[in-house]
């Protein structure tokens, strides 16, 4: 039978730009912080193409883990010796925290689409499968891992542990909207972080917000809100993710065609056949991808060459408001009579966000909401309190836009082709 695993004889600390300070205690942890697949996170972006429009987006999704993990210490502490708080349930939780993203892979969307994987998948791999991870959370007990993985998939039985990573106020989103307002340098995400974890509370479905502490949780989604619209989708990321999304399909559509890559394709045959192993994805990182992008500079292929020439050197496409369907069909053809693939040059992006959303049982993705504690003990759910939050919830908002090459367009020897392409976009 496994030892439970105790604690380090000196704590251990991380310098954190967000937190000031992440503490380690748990043997456990450490030795998790210390494996393969951990120490992989800091070789993978937060943001993924981001960079490429806030220049300070370089963090890792190592110190955001890290990040999840220290809030959740802190909730943990906080709930220690309150009614509905299993203090057996302390490790648990905590590894459940740090090990989140650990499947996540290099500019990880984007990677996702093209190649039809799923980072959920990759991370119930990496807990359960044949991994340094899983061998140390076995220290802690043969189901362990299991039950790491069930909190993580939000299957677990018991709800309030679930809420505390996947909730719509969780240690997770409340780590990545301070961290990555933090490096993108902007405003918009910042919230009272310490003002929400006083006010938390344990309970039987979940953690709960005292509703004294209700004006910080509007800020918090406020941020939730802004961040998305001015960070996440902003368009200029999107053309970089676009980019990066047609670099990737290109070379899978040249392997599949039989073309001769004057470069070994070692870590990305497996990936074009459709039959990654775990240990070829562990592989994976963004210093990997951006070298293949370097070396495929030199490829016979000119839609390859050309699209990696774009995200290594920002030569971003152009991006106009969405036009009809039927425009975009007419635009298509156009492109093409002017020698201008659309299949790779072409691309309507869509974006769309849920701010907030109360519970609706028996949806697809049934959100768990965000209950206020009143003084007298009755539980409230948020929009039914906060008119601010009844302002916006259960609205999603959508955006389409279309990108383009609009350097390659002005190429057009026929003018009348350029003017019908430039009058669809309204292009001066």
């Amino acid at each position: 039978m496994a030892k439970e695993m105790g604690q380090l004889n000196e704590e251990k600390v991380f310098k954190d730009p967000v937190h000031r300070y992440i503490h380690v205690r748990d043997e456990l942890i450490w030795k998790l912080i210390g494996t393969r697949e951990f120490q992989r996170l800091r070789r993978i972006r937060q943001l993924g193409t981001t960079y490429l429009t806030f220049h300070g987006a370089e963090h890792s999704r190592f110190s955001h883990s890290l990040g999840v993990y220290e809030i959740t210490r802190r909730i943990v502490e906080i709930f220690q010796n309150r009614p509905h708080w299993n203090e057996g349930e302390r490790m648990l939780v905590l590894c459940a925290a740090l090990l989140h993203d650990i499947g996540h892979g290099p500019f990880s969307h984007s990677f996702e689409k093209v190649f039809g994987v799923d980072h959920e998948d990759f991370t119930r791999d990496i807990l359960l499968g044949d991994t340094e991870v899983n061998n140390v959370l076995r220290l802690q007990g043969g189901d362990f891992p299991g039950k790491v993985a069930e909190v993580i998939e939000k299957t677990y039985h018991d709800k309030l542990i679930v809420s505390m990573i996947s909730s719509q106020i969780d240690a997770d989103r409340m780590d990545y909207l301070l961290r990555d307002a933090y490096f993108t340098g902007v405003s918009y995400g910042n919230f009272d972080l310490e003002r929400i974890l006083r006010v938390m509370r344990p309970m039987e479905e979940g953690a709960v917000i005292k509703a004294s502490g209700m004006h910080a949780v509007e800020d918090y989604i406020m941020s939730r809100y802004q961040m998305y619209w001015q960070v996440y989708f902003h368009p200029v990321t999107r053309s970089a993710e676009v980019i990066l999304s047609k670099i990737l399909h290109r070379a899978k559509d040249l392997y599949q065609e039989g073309y001769p890559f004057k470069h070994d394709l070692t870590h990305f045959r497996s990936l074009f056949e459709g039959k990654i192993t775990l240990e070829d994805y562990i592989k994976l990182d963004e210093g990997v991808m951006q070298y293949y992008f370097q070396v495929w500079l030199d490829e016979e292929d000119s839609t390859l060459r050309d699209l990696c020439r774009r995200f290594l050197d920002r030569k971003l496409f152009k991006y106009s408001e969405m036009v009809s369907v039927s425009e975009v069909l007419r635009l298509s053809g156009y492109f093409e009579e002017a020698g201008i693939d659309p299949k790779y040059y072409l691309v309507v992006d869509s974006s769309s966000d849920l701010p907030y959303d109360f519970y609706r049982p028996g949806e697809k993705e049934e959100r768990l909401p965000i209950n206020l504690l009143k003084a007298n003990g009755e539980i409230r759910e948020l929009s039914g309190e906060s008119d601010v939050v009844e302002a916006i919830s259960g609205k999603r908002r959508t955006d389409h836009k279309l990108y383009y090459p609009a350097e390659l367009i002005e190429k057009i020897d026929d003018n009348m082709l350029k003017e019908k392409i430039k009058q669809i976009l309204k292009r001066d």
